[in-house]
């Protein structure tokens, strides 16, 4: 069961993974944080170069590389371990092989006799959320995807800088697939308590509906710019998983879009998505239906199928 500190174990030392350590560290997010890769000098290095940053942190976290036997007493085994896409290679084959990579992770994972909360990053996130799930057998609650948590960052940024104020005062949420088939369901956008789709009507021209959809599309294709520059996206990612790693850790109920299970909200039953969910220690405690219009509810109906095709292409 989880100790009274607060322990993360984290699979997978990649750029996301230390990523995801390093903003741990700077928000002084946890008490302990285990180490783990196939690559176990890894694993070591990476400890060793973060733990020389702890005389400059405002906390004291005991960092170190371990193994599957410190997942026992851990509050939440994150999981951003997986292999690339070959080329050649298709979609399912690639969700293949990241199914034998989390088999051979979660197994002994709940072996080890493991109580907290999975957090899963590795993509695509909304299927292996899912098949972490069916791996382990937890409660649904228990196991959190990413989802559309950063896509929704990404969203509130970039709204805010349109209307010219702080992305905190956005609330607007991307859901559905992290990935081609997300959507951002404007009838729900608010900035403060104010409709944004009634805003730009009542602004007589200073803003245009047809802005909503450059935001949606730069949101959605944001990813595959930042590869094209960078190779991979890392940062915000790491530091979207240490935002549901507080809202756990600190049980505070809040509203996040994360990938969880859907059962009968938006007419869905057993698949993974991005839906704004609430958080808390428990996990996913439950999923916060919107009203979607008409449109949208299509649109998620269709990215809901897209990931119910691709799981059950699966051989588990």
């Amino acid at each position: 069961m989880p100790s009274s500190t607060r322990k993360i174990v984290l699979v997978g030392t990649g750029m996301v993974g230390t990523s995801y350590a390093y903003a741990l560290l700077n928000q002084n997010a946890c008490d302990e944080l285990v180490l783990m890769d196939i690559d176990r000098r890894r694993a070591a290095g990476e400890a060793m170069d973060l733990s020389h940053g702890l005389a400059f942190s405002g906390g004291n976290m005991k960092i170190y590389a371990g193994s599957y036997g410190d997942c026992a007493d851990a509050d939440i085994v994150a999981i951003c371990a997986g292999v690339a896409q070959k080329k050649g290679e298709t979609r399912l084959d690639l969700l293949q092989r990241n199914a034998e990579v989390f088999r051979t992770v979660v197994e002994p994972v709940m072996a080890s006799g493991f109580g907290g909360l999975f957090l899963v990053a590795t993509n695509p996130v909304d299927i292996m959320t899912r098949v972490t799930c069916d791996l382990s057998g937890c409660d649904h609650r228990r196991v959190i995807g990413t989802g559309t948590t950063l896509d929704t960052a990404r969203l509130r940024y970039l709204t805010g800088k349109y209307f010219r104020v702080d992305p905190r005062n956005i609330h607007a949420y991307v859901m559905g697939e992290h990935g081609d088939s997300e959507f951002v369901p404007w009838s729900q956008a608010m900035l403060s308590t104010m409709p944004i789709e009634e805003l730009i009507t009542r602004a007589a021209g200073q803003f245009e509906r047809q802005a909503l959809d450059r935001i949606q599309e730069e949101v959605r294709t944001a990813a595959q710019k930042i590869i094209a520059a960078k190779k991979a996206t890392y940062y915000g990612i790491g530091m979207a998983m240490v935002r549901i790693t507080r809202a756990i850790l600190g049980d505070e109920h809040c509203v996040l879009t994360v990938s969880a299970r859907l059962d009968g909200e938006y007419g869905q039953h057993g698949v993974f998505a991005g839906v704004p969910a609430i958080v808390g220690r428990s996990g996913v405690e439950r999923v916060l239906p919107l009203p979607l219009s008409a449109d949208e509810q299509d649109k998620m109906t269709a990215s809901c199928q897209i990931l119910n095709d691709s799981y059950k292409g699966l051989r588990l």
